[in-house]
Parts: structure tokens; sequence; C-alpha cells
């Protein structure tokens, strides 16, 4: 199966209208080696005017901006990708694959998936960990990598909703408990703190009967891409102990989670807000016809709402708060 065709809804409800929504968005798949975009469209409700630009990392970004009172956004991401069949990853590299991966780092640019990041950061329970895995300059950076993806997935209990969007790496250590999230940003932190240049990858994850993966089904994902000679960026999933390639479908990557969220925005009101997200992946053997119209779940109908009435008035400039979800 080569192709995937995604549906990716996200719901702000508010408790009391607002006057403003400013968002940006990260779901449009990215197009690079072994995995293409073929269509890709963004609807928003209240109706609005979606621009879009490409960010330092290559990642395709939609903004736009809804001034006039409403009391829910809703936005669905629809997309077609295909993806090309890649060598699969050996069990280890040479014996000077350290050497090797030094002189890569010293030739490119990669210094900022090497520095602590804003939730990828050397704490002392990063520091702790790496001592308690024996995560070190040792055998080859492939194996190491290998074998940290598994101690990782059996180190960390998958809980949904244990940790925010906003926690800080070490609760998710101190606990053993956390999301796709914080399994990427432990990983990408323990690499950086042995010198494997690492990225945050967010995306989407195929699950068919036959798979068994531990992640939510109806979410978006996140791994982690490491730099290694021979292979160049190679993708690791240690939330499933999985090599991430075939299944694992990238929208955007970055150095965590805070550059490359699904959905980033402020809104303009006093009000409490509940989120409401929605992932729907289905894969093909042959490329769907692009006028097609993916099925709609039945819960997802009475979402899609038309805008809201006009405004009736509009709120202090004070009163902004940030949207953002999880992974």
């Amino acid at each position: 199966m080569n192709f995937y065709s995604i549906r990716h809804l996200t719901r702000f409800r508010y408790s009391r209208s607002i006057s403003e929504s400013i968002m940006e968005t990260r779901m449009h798949p990215r197009s690079d080696a072994n995995q293409h975009c073929l269509t890709f469209s963004l609807s928003v409700s209240p109706r609005c005017r979606v621009f879009t630009y490409r960010d330092h990392q290559g990642n395709n970004v939609q903004h736009f901006d809804i001034p006039g009172e409403h009391n829910q956004l809703v936005i669905v991401a629809e997309s077609v990708v295909e993806q090309q069949e890649v060598p699969d990853v050996p069990s280890f590299l040479s014996p000077d694959a350290w050497g090797a991966l030094d002189a890569m780092i010293e030739a490119g640019d990669y210094g900022e998936m090497l520095l602590p990041s804003t939730f990828a950061a050397n704490t002392p329970a990063v520091t702790m960990l790496a001592s308690q895995m024996g995560v070190t300059r040792r055998d080859d950076p492939l194996m190491l990598i290998q074998e940290l993806n598994q101690r990782l997935y059996n180190y960390f209990e998958y809980v949904p909703q244990h940790t925010r969007v906003d926690s800080p790496i070490d609760e998710a250590i101190v606990s053993g408990k956390g999301v796709c999230q914080d399994f990427a940003h432990t990983m990408i932190a323990l690499l950086r703190h042995v010198g494997i240049p690492s990225r945050y990858v967010s995306g989407y994850l195929y699950r068919s009967r036959e798979d068994h993966d531990r992640s939510t089904p109806d979410a978006t994902h996140a791994w982690v891409d490491v730099l290694l000679p021979h292979l160049g960026w190679v993708g690791f999933d240690p939330t499933n102990n999985l090599i991430a390639h075939r299944r694992h479908i990238r929208t955007a990557v970055g150095r965590d989670y805070a550059d490359v969220p699904p959905t980033h925005g402020i809104f303009r009101g006093k009000t409490s807000s509940e989120l409401y997200v929605a992932v729907h992946v289905e894969a093909s053997e042959h490329p769907p016809a692009l006028d097609r119209k993916l099925p709609i779940p039945e819960d997802w109908s009475v979402l899609v709402e038309k805008a809201q009435q006009s405004p009736e008035r509009a709120l202090p400039m004070f009163d902004l708060q940030q949207m953002q979800q999880q992974q």
C-alpha cells in the first residue's frame, strides 16, 4: 500500500463568543525523497482567506485571521500522499561510523539539531536517564539508536493526556508515563547528549488491522529523525518501537514540538476553550481519484458548521490567549 488519504479535523469550541482568531497550521504533508504529497486542501469555518508559506525547515505552513465574533473554529485538512519504497535499515554500520558522523557534522549545517531546545533540554532527569540506559558513544551510532528506541518503548507507559502540551521533559521521565510527544523529546535529548543530530517529526501513522501500535490511531503522531552516515536522516518511533517508514507520513520537522505544532494560534476573548481532534488515514495500493471525497465519519458531520453570525461587539486586545494541541 503506497498511497494514503488523510483527513485531519480540529475543532476549538469556546464557552463564550470570541472576537478574533489568528492561527498557523502545519498539516500539509512534506514532499521529499520518498514521500510526495499529491493533493492538499484546508477548509476553515468560519470562512476566511488562507495564506501559505514555507519555513526554513521546508515545512508547509498555512495561516489565517478570522476577525468577527464566533464561538467555535473548525479546521479540516485533507491530503493524498504517495510513499516510495525505501531500502530496509541495516542492523549496524561500519566500524568507523562515529568518525564518519563527526565528519558529516563538521561539513554540514546541523548545529540546531545538536543543541538543547525548548522541550528537548539536557535536564538532570535526562542526564540520569542517559546514565541508567548507558547512552554513551559505544558500538556504532545505529546500534545505539536502535537499542535506545527499544529501551524507551519499554521504559515509558503510553498514557494519553498524562502530560500537557507544554509539559517539561522531566515530568514524563520521572513518572515513566506520557504520549508520543514525550517519547520523542526524551529520545532527542538523549541523542543530542552524545552528539548525534536529532530532530522532531510531526505527522500521522497509518494502522491496519494487523498492526498493534499502542499510539492512538485517531490522532496525530510524533517520532524522531536521526542523522546517520551513509543513510542520511532515518526515522525512529520509540512510542511503538518502529523504524519510521512505509506507514509514517511526515508533515513537519523541527528542533522539537515548539517548532511544529499542528495548530498554533491566539484568540481575542475572555473564555474557556475545548479542543477536539480527529484523524482518519486510509491506505490503498493505487492512487485514489483526485476528486474523490473521503467518507465523513458519523461523529464528524455535526462538527463542520457554517460561519457564525455577524459580530456584535469587539473584545479587548489584552485578552489574547494561546491555542495549541498535543501530540
